[in-house]
């Protein structure tokens, strides 16, 4: 509540009663209250003597009574020069009393020749909160979500307005909503993130953004899925009259989505173990037998819708006639529930819940384009990373080459250093020596084999035919998998 919000019928009449007759005392326990809202507008003031309480009509509470509003109002208000001060809210009954109709004037007559009071936009408070939550904004169109991290009490507060002033003044992008959340870390982070669709209490939407599909009165020429339904026994159970009123649901969403071009087919649910049974009427009963489901075909993109009774188990009579519907979750974070409340029913929303299904319709559709375009761009920057390494791959083999080349002539240019210097040795060596003509066989074996050893008897050519197997190309793709653009490597294996 704003100091300076309007005051009914019953406080107006008590405020001019107590100006009227400032020294009577306000024993009316009703209209205590009363005075206890106008003192906390800062419009009379109460005093107790003697065991009595007295009231005071302060220079606020005469300026609404001259004027019709609170002095303090963002727009209709005086200015905070125009204000009164402290002194003069409290001052006594007997000055205001003395003022003479000619002073009441020339203040009104000064009054009008002051600087118009400043506009509530304008004001330093509301320029600063609307800069910090455009830029905000900002930064979760970008990041989609904005985190604070170890924020204490006054920072939770400060950014709470901030999210509340966005809120207000529309800032959010269209089809956008922004919601905050403490975060279950050490230090309780505040997260700030930006979502798709209005929030599920926004408020009741227009004919154009709820369309109303027409419910039938009766079931007849159901749809097959309905009779279906109808007819089994192990479907939708639950009190006949909620029955007969899931059926007409059904049978309205299944007209409305053939009506526009869909496609309506059977669910089929599996039997479920015996954990998750109940019984009904003495009667045993697999879990799903609560719900009725039928599948609604858009553009290929199939939704299963379910409906049920919310609160099976409750003593209620009013909670337990309650229907709820489910479309099951999406991949964003949009609404996907709803269910019979004060304000609205089933039947109120099935346009919003065909709306739904049709923009996850379009969603996924954009996902598939979009998951095939990166698909297409994963192939092409994996052929180029191909491409790379396997020059990369033939750089380091012809290095491998060069090596090898090199380490051969550097062999062989030792081994006939050898063999020179063992043919020193031989020719300065007695023929009567029983070993010479053995060394001389090595030294010529010696020869040859250096011969062959070295490289440089022929040019050396440029290594062709160079074959690659998909891990020696690994080291050189940068994390990409040999094996494909959608293969990954894991721990468990290849898939």
């Amino acid at each position: 509540m704003h100091r300076w919000e309007a005051l009914n019928d019953r406080q107006i009449t008590l405020l001019g009663r107590i100006a009227a007759d400032e020294d009577q005392c306000a024993q009316d326990p009703i209209m205590r209250r009363s005075t206890y809202a106008l003192r906390d507008r800062g419009l009379v003031t109460i005093s107790r003597r003697r065991g009595e309480f007295q009231t005071r009509v302060t220079d606020a509470g005469q300026f609404y009574l001259e004027h019709g509003h609170h002095p303090e109002h963002p727009t209709l208000g005086v200015s905070s020069a125009d204000q009164p001060t402290a002194s003069a809210v409290t001052g006594t009954a007997k000055s205001r009393v003395s003022k003479t109709p000619s002073t009441t004037s020339v203040s009104k007559r000064t009054t009008s020749h002051k600087k118009p009071p400043t506009p509530y936009s304008e004001r330093p408070i509301p320029v600063a909160r609307r800069s910090k939550a455009t830029k905000l904004v900002e930064r979760l169109v970008i990041e989609h979500h904005v985190v604070i991290s170890n924020p204490d009490e006054d920072e939770i507060t400060e950014w709470r307005r901030v999210i509340d002033f966005a809120k207000r003044h529309g800032l959010a992008p269209p089809g956008k909503r922004i919601e905050k959340q403490r975060l279950w870390n050490a230090g309780r982070d505040l997260q700030i993130s930006l979502v798709d669709g209005p929030h599920a209490n926004s408020g009741r939407r227009s004919q154009e953004e709820n369309p109303r599909v027409p419910v039938p009165v009766q079931l007849r020429s159901p749809h097959s899925v309905v009779a279906a339904l109808r007819d089994s026994e192990r479907r939708l159970l639950m009190p006949p009259a909620l029955r007969r009123r899931a059926l007409l649901l059904l049978q309205a969403l299944a007209a409305e989505a053939e009506r526009r071009g869909y496609k309506v087919h059977p669910q089929s649910v599996p039997e479920r173990d015996h954990r998750s049974a109940h019984y009904y009427n003495g009667r045993y009963f697999p879990a799903s037998c609560r719900e009725g489901a039928l599948e609604i075909v858009i553009d290929g993109f199939c939704s299963t819708v379910t409906i049920k009774q919310e609160f099976p188990q409750s003593n209620d009579p009013d909670r337990s006639q309650q229907l709820a519907l489910d479309i099951g979750y999406s991949r964003s974070k949009r609404k996907h529930h709803w269910g019979d409340r004060k304000r609205s029913k089933l039947q109120d929303i099935l346009g919003i819940a065909l709306q739904e299904l049709e923009i996850r319709a379009v969603e996924e559709q954009q996902r598939r384009l979009d998951e095939e375009r990166a698909r297409e761009e994963r192939r092409i920057r994996w052929t180029a990373a191909m491409d790379t390494a396997r020059e990369k791959a033939s750089e380091a083999r012809f290095a491998t080459v060069l090596r090898e080349q090199v380490k051969q002539w550097q062999e062989a240019h030792a081994l006939r250093q050898y063999c020179d210097a063992l043919e020193h040795r031989l020719d300065v060596a007695t023929e009567d020596n029983p070993d010479i003509q053995s060394a001389r066989a090595w030294l010529r074996w010696a020869r040859s084999y250096a011969e062959s050893l070295d490289p440089l008897t022929q040019p050396p050519t440029m290594p062709t035919e160079l074959k690659f197997e998909p891990e020696d190309l690994k080291p050189y793709l940068a994390g990409w998998s040999p094996y494909g653009p959608e293969a990954h490597q894991a721990a468990w294996g290849r898939f």
